[in-house]
């Protein structure tokens, strides 16, 4: 199931059209995309080899995303942290991401995906910041699906980021402390033109958000797959959306003062059956 354009079966439309049915898929996923070093080690292949196969599970993700009109995708993709690994892997996964970002761009355009980034950009090689700069301007004018990938990403770099940008305006006089407020605050962070995460993955069995998105996932429901990443298809994103599907979202209150829209038990019943089709 290689590329972009795997033919879908019967099953997997039939799975689809009763997940937008539902009214109740989350607006923006992120995924914390984890394992691929231990795929490829645990295959005597180079870490890189990992990544590589990763990519297809990019695609795969968004592609379901897309057929389900499911809007913000936020892949995290480099961490800060990363820069601490052997310069042999950084350099392979630079030229990946260098790579990728010109191959994939034709097929973000056929699909009407708008590209952004977040993160210590100027961290990047410059080679990969210009071509991320030159697929970020090529689809900006896109209005389907925003996909964010999160380079050279820490939550706590960029939660500290914000601090001082406030500060800054402060000293300035252009704000005061009584005005600084949650959503103030929000609007001063690298997704401040984002709605916070409805869910989010992680793959490779591992509990932690490892500094992902610490102040925008508040509410957010987790998911935690023990595939690693590269063995993360779209069966596998079904599933969690189907585990999502059954939590009960409180945000604080009660379950008595939150209503829930639950689905009939029949729903239930045929997204199984068809989601164990599409597995099988």
């Amino acid at each position: 199931m290689e590329g972009w354009d795997a033919v879908q079966s019967e099953a997997e439309q039939r799975l689809q059209e009763l997940l937008r049915q539902c009214g109740r898929l989350p607006r923006h996923v992120a995924i914390i995309m984890d394992g691929n070093g231990r795929w490829a080690l645990e295959r005597g292949l180079p870490r890189v080899e990992g990544h590589r196969q990763g990519i297809q599970s990019v695609r795969e993700v968004v592609t379901v995303a897309v057929c389900l009109g499911i809007p913000y995708v936020t892949l995290y993709a480099f961490s800060m942290e990363n820069w601490r690994r052997p310069q042999a892997e950084i350099q392979a996964l630079m030229r990946l991401l260098q790579y990728y970002l010109w191959r994939e761009l034709p097929e973000l355009q056929r699909r009407n995906i708008r590209l952004r980034a977040i993160g210590k950009l100027t961290a990047l090689p410059r080679r990969v910041q210009q071509a991320l700069r030159r697929a970020v301007e090529a689809t900006a004018a896109n209005t389907g699906l925003t996909l964010t990938l999160a380079l050279s990403y820490s939550g706590r770099w960029d939660i500290l980021r914000a601090v001082q940008l406030i500060a800054i305006d402060v000293r300035r006089g252009k704000l005061s402390p009584e005005d600084i407020t949650e959503e103030r605050f929000a609007s001063y962070l690298l997704t401040h033109d984002l709605p916070e995460p409805d869910l989010i993955i992680r793959t490779s069995g591992e509990m932690r958000l490892s500094n992902f998105l610490l102040w925008e996932s508040a509410y957010a429901e987790i998911y935690v797959s023990n595939l690693y990443w590269p063995d993360f298809r779209r069966h596998a994103f079904y599933q969690a959306l189907l585990d999502y599907l059954r939590r009960e979202r409180r945000f604080g209150m009660t379950a008595e003062q939150q209503v829930q829209r639950c689905l009939a038990e029949s729903l239930w019943v045929q997204l199984e059956e068809l989601l164990h089709e599409v597995e099988s």
